[in-house]
């Protein structure tokens, strides 16, 4: 085993205050709190169904709108990743994974290649799932994919249930990432680009 994927980001404004930890060779075990309970469960598909380990706490003007708290919340959850993923040597770097969710479906495909950039199509029916703003999930995997440093493309296009919709993406982001971080023994200490930087 090499030396430990490990990313902890803070970030503080007037606005939010947020704190991020995550291990990419973790056992799938979470310690998340935002004060929305949905985002929370979001959230937690991430080290769940990708095995890592994530700690999040994050606090803010949620009385006003939560839209501030999510979004710091995608930018530092990103720039850990980032972090514990280094230089990016001898990762497998692209995936994707197909995830249902009863009758919802939903695609990722993901490549962490040092470019960020999200290009989503999800529709929800609802304004909020519980107490989340259906049109700030968009809004976190982009700051995700960008602060992250990789390419994302999710699209849902079954499902009638918004939380279903919303969980299965989040599912489906887990298992495409768990992909793409592992390190490839064939390719050990390379950084995989013809470029050779990442």
């Amino acid at each position: 085993m090499g030396p430990e994927r490990i990313g902890n980001i803070r970030r503080e404004t007037k606005e939010t205050q947020v704190a991020v930890e995550v291990n990419l060779d973790g056992a799938g075990r979470s310690d998340i709190d935002t004060s929305v309970g949905m985002l929370d469960h979001l959230l937690e598909q991430i080290p769940r169904h990708g095995v890592f380990d994530i700690t999040i706490k994050a606090s803010g003007d949620i009385d006003r709108d939560p839209h501030h708290l999510i979004e710091d919340i995608g930018i530092c959850l990103g720039r850990a990743f980032s972090e514990a993923l280094g230089e990016r040597r001898g990762i497998v770097r692209m995936a994707h994974a197909v995830v249902p969710l009863d009758e919802a479906l939903a695609l990722v495909a993901l490549d962490l290649g040092g470019r960020g950039y999200a290009a989503l199509d999800m529709a929800f029916d609802s304004d909020k799932i519980g107490q989340l703003p259906t049109d700030m999930i968009g809004h976190l995997l982009s700051a995700f994919a960008i602060e992250g440093r990789f390419n994302l493309h999710v699209q849902v296009p079954a499902g009638t249930n918004d939380h279903h919709k919303a969980e299965a993406a989040f599912k489906a982001l887990a298992r495409a990432l768990a992909d793409a971080v592992r390190l490839d023994p064939r390719i050990a200490g390379e950084v995989p680009s013809t470029k050779e930087v990442l």
